[in-house]
């Protein structure tokens, strides 16, 4: 594939891309994000500094750009030869491919990012595309696009969330065994939800039910929900001397130190505690509510800025929005295990077209043909080192490549280590494939 502007064949970009610095994040080399980005941009790590999330595309808060694009592509080029990958691919679409280009402009439809998870993220949700374009039409301000944002999260570490409302028995369960709850939504309404999840054969009644307790409970006012929470610690912490407290009830203690008297604590029994081990990858739907807790992932998401958050945050509360938007589906998420593509790699299809994730383990000394895909994807060396045999570049651990749609790479792997390559690019079913 030739690129329009140059006379030289390419068939990867190496990319520069962004750190974001968020409180949430590991602490300096504790975080798998600082080690890439310093690879990547030659920064240093500062040590007492939180690296939340490495930014792998075209998003505006944090684009890639091309490293030492040529003279004759340096049109609106930085002045110190790189350029923003969005320019650039504004300038050379038939990189995107015929297909991509027609579905969703001269652009990537995709997100690419790793994360390193000190503390929880907010309890969230993300609105579906009808929703996500009355929200930004009525408060742009807040809600900056009109697209959707389905994500998918997966586990490079040992990986926790939050995801999903807890089935029928752990529920009926929560109900019995958690009093600060009916502290906060009252006894009419803890008795009502009771009597309907009672009810297991009309669907739209224990749906309706869950639906008022979990919307009471978020809307409460924050001295109710501050004494709550206080009661819940003082008898977790009383009990605790008497019985071994479950799993869920030694995270809500974790989630208190981390948001003291914040509605999330509370919620927390409300929702699936999801654990990934590496390998193992988890999607988040539109309007489902989740929240990440601990670990670190490669994510993959629609582009978009559209997050509804209503706990476990210091950030702007849309609570009304959250508790009226989601699907009050319950029962633990799927989990993805990959589908093997060959011996080396494995494919996480997520039901949403605008993207899926390869996870290839490479061995030492091995060559290895990463087979061409009809649209663009971006890779992400995680380990190891290694050469493109069709033109000898060395690739590297935290090296970004871009790979333009319908192009093959060669790779052979160093003698000293494996080589570990994350793939993020357009679903393989938009194109009518698996």
């Amino acid at each position: 594939m030739e690129f329009s502007g140059s006379s030289n064949r390419k068939l990867f970009r190496k990319l520069r891309c962004e750190v974001k610095n968020y409180d949430w994040g590991l602490l300096g080399s504790e975080s798998t994000v600082a080690r890439l980005h310093s690879m990547n941009s030659d920064a240093s790590i500062v040590e007492d500094k939180p690296y939340a999330e490495l930014w792998m595309g075209t998003h505006d808060s944090g684009p890639s750009v091309l490293i030492g694009v040529e003279d004759e592509e340096k049109i609106g080029a930085f002045n110190d030869g790189n350029e923003n990958l969005k320019l650039w691919l504004a300038k050379n679409p038939n990189v995107l491919g015929d297909k991509v280009s027609q579905r969703w402009g001269n652009d990537l439809p995709f997100l690419f990012k790793v994360l390193s998870v000190a503390k929880a993220l907010s309890i969230q949700a993300h609105p579906d595309k009808e929703l996500a374009g009355m929200l930004h039409k009525e408060h742009p301000n807040l809600y900056k696009d009109a697209n959707h944002k389905p994500e998918m999260a997966l586990a490079l570490t040992e990986f926790e969330a939050l995801c999903g409302f807890v089935g029928m028995e752990e529920l009926k369960e929560v109900l019995q065994s958690v009093p600060e709850i009916v502290e906060v939504v009252g006894s009419a309404a803890h008795e009502q939800t009771v009597l309907d999840i009672s009810d297991e054969e009309d669907s739209e009644k224990v749906k309706a039910a869950l639906r008022l307790v979990f919307t009471q409970l978020m809307s409460a006012n924050t001295a109710v929900i501050s004494q709550a929470v206080f009661n819940m610690m003082s008898r977790l912490n009383l009990e605790s001397k008497e019985r071994q407290l479950t799993e869920k009830e030694n995270l809500v203690l974790e989630l208190e130190r981390q948001y003291p008297a914040d509605v999330g604590v509370i919620a927390a029994f409300l929702f699936n505690h999801v654990k990934l081990k590496p390998g193992e990858a988890l999607y988040l739907g539109a309007n489902e509510p989740h929240a990440y807790l601990s670990g670190e992932c490669i994510e993959c998401m629609a582009t978009s800025d559209n997050v509804v958050r209503a706990g476990l945050t210091p950030k702007l509360r849309d609570v009304q929005t959250l508790c009226s938007m989601l699907t009050y589906k319950q029962g633990f998420p799927d989990i993805l295990e990959g589908v093997e593509v060959d011996p080396y790699t494995r494919k996480y299809l997520p039901p949403f077209e605008e993207f899926e994730v390869d996870r290839c383990i490479l061995p030492e000394g091995v060559s290895y043909n990463l087979r061409a895909v009809q649209g663009p994807s971006i890779l992400l060396i995680t380990k190891g080192e290694g050469k493109s045999f069709e033109d000898d570049d060395v690739v590297s651990e935290g090296d970004v490549l871009f790979v333009p749609a319908d192009t093959e790479i060669g790779i052979t792997v160093g003698n000293t280590s494996q080589l570990h390559l994350y793939r993020a690019g357009v679903n393989s079913s938009f194109f009518g494939a698996y």
